[in-house]
């Protein structure tokens, strides 16, 4: 700018430009210096003395030899030499940092050629991402998607993950609705261990393994003499849960005289163990599970409605992993993860179309199917990458049976669609609309059958 006049409202301007770059670069995350074509640093960020210590007036008009090359083996140091001599630019490389205190740090850098008007190189520009920081973003984000085992980045699982942490803190009961394999004890699990009774014991009894009178006894205990067979005296599970958690599962499956004895647990705190008439206080919390729907068991007369209300007190439902399978990706990498360890493997993933067979089924078994279907692929795999050939056939099957299905559901009949987009003057959303399906399938449609859209 040497030798160039402006006047005032052309300086102003100038300098609100330079304000406005300057906070640019001091809100990036990474830091950004640049070195002219005598390795003069002329500009840094505040990230970049955050990630190496030096301040900007202690870089700044100086040779970058004289800030990073008291030590040879400093990373920056010989980031810069190489794309000088090389004059090829580096993308995401890892080096190690030596800060000005002499800590070593790592780093990812990235540098590109910085040219002026003309296109002649002007000097470099590097740009330094601290290691430790995406480490912790990564972190952030995992344990948002991780919650107690939950795996889930689908909006109804982010709500979940909340109700639970609600839930964790009363001693309320908690009825988890959803279909078989949706991880409905994997929910259990997260609420008794974000309590205050996580140092209590957490009590499974699946309610279907056992027949009526067996259940009781397992849930409640019994006396000497109670029965045939009973031939000490036995303490229930809820006994057993004292201090902490009772996770029954499938409730819908226990009768009436079982539904009887639970409602007065839930009522009045206490038990009564079979073949003995005295109560005993019990302090534990229960969970509850069914993929039932139990409001039609209720008008079946199979299930007690005060009891259901009495289990109801906070509801949770499990959406299936056909509604939400943006999370099939997040499953699939935790399950390779576990089966890495499990079975002394090194699989690094999963192909993209393998991962699309996956995408497309219906996954009637759920989350329990889908990790099935991946440990199948393990003990097939004896390459790093799942390929379609390790997905089990009847996977590939269903998933060609749900592409077949889906294709008979969006097509259209040619007269009547014709008729719609005549009537409503070849308007497409409006058409989809009439016809109620997405605007999508009248697209496909007018694609697969070859009709010409009228010029306007």
């Amino acid at each position: 700018m040497r030798g160039l006049k402006l006047h005032p409202g052309q300086l102003e301007v100038c300098l609100a430009q330079k304000a406005n770059y300057e906070a640019i670069f001091d809100s990036m995350s990474d830091g950004l210096f640049i070195i002219n074509n005598e390795h003069i640093i002329t500009e840094c960020n505040e990230p970049f003395s955050r990630i190496t210590g030096f301040a900007r007036n202690e870089v700044l008009n100086h040779n970058f030899k004289e800030v990073f090359c008291k030590e040879p083996v400093c990373g920056i140091h010989i980031t810069v030499e190489r794309t000088i001599k090389t004059g090829k630019v580096r993308k995401d490389e890892p080096i190690e940092i030596i800060r000005k205190d002499g800590t070593r740090v790592p780093a990812i850098f990235s540098t590109s050629i910085l040219r002026n008007q003309e296109g002649k190189k002007a000097g470099i520009v590097v740009l330094l991402r601290d290691v430790a920081l995406v480490s912790e973003l990564h972190k952030r984000l995992k344990d948002r998607y991780h919650f107690h085992n939950l795996i889930g980045k689908n909006s109804r699982m982010q709500e979940i993950y909340r109700l639970i942490e609600d839930v964790a803190e009363t001693d309320a009961t908690v009825l988890i609705q959803g279909e078989s394999g949706t991880g409905k004890e994997l929910v259990a699990n997260a609420i008794h261990y974000q309590s205050s009774r996580s140092n209590g014991p957490f009590v499974t009894v699946s309610c279907a393994a056992l027949a009526e009178s067996l259940l009781e006894s397992e849930l409640f205990g019994h006396v000497k003499g109670a029965y045939t067979g009973a031939y000490r005296d036995k303490k229930g599970r809820f006994e057993s849960a004292s201090k902490g958690t009772i996770f029954l599962d499938e409730i819908g499956e226990i009768g009436p005289a079982v539904q009887v004895k639970l409602l007065r647990v839930l009522q009045e705190k206490e038990i009564e163990r079979v073949g003995e008439y005295k109560p005993i206080k019990v302090d534990t919390r229960l969970i509850a599970a069914t993929n039932n729907d139990l409001k039609q068991l209720i008008n079946l007369g199979k299930f007690r409605e005060d009891l259901f209300y009495r289990l109801n007190v906070i509801s949770i439902k499990l959406p299936p992993l056909r509604e939400r399978k943006e999370d099939i990706p997040l499953l699939v990498d935790h399950f390779i993860n576990k089966f890495n360890k499990q079975y002394n493997k090194k699989v690094r993933g999963i192909s993209h179309e393998a991962l699309n067979i996956l995408m497309e089924n219906d996954w009637r078994g759920n989350i329990r199917e889908l990790e099935n279907a991946i440990e199948h692929a393990f003990v097939k795999s004896h390459s790093p990458i799942i390929t379609p050939e390790e997905i089990p056939h009847e996977v590939r099957i269903a998933r060609c049976i749900h592409l077949e299905n889906k294709e008979k559901k969006e097509s259209l009949d040619y007269q009547k669609l014709i008729k719609t987009l005549r009537e409503t003057g070849w308007n497409q959303s409006r058409a989809a609309r009439k016809l109620g399906v997405n605007r999508i399938t009248i697209w496909r449609n007018i694609k697969k059958y070859r009709i010409s859209i009228p010029a306007e």
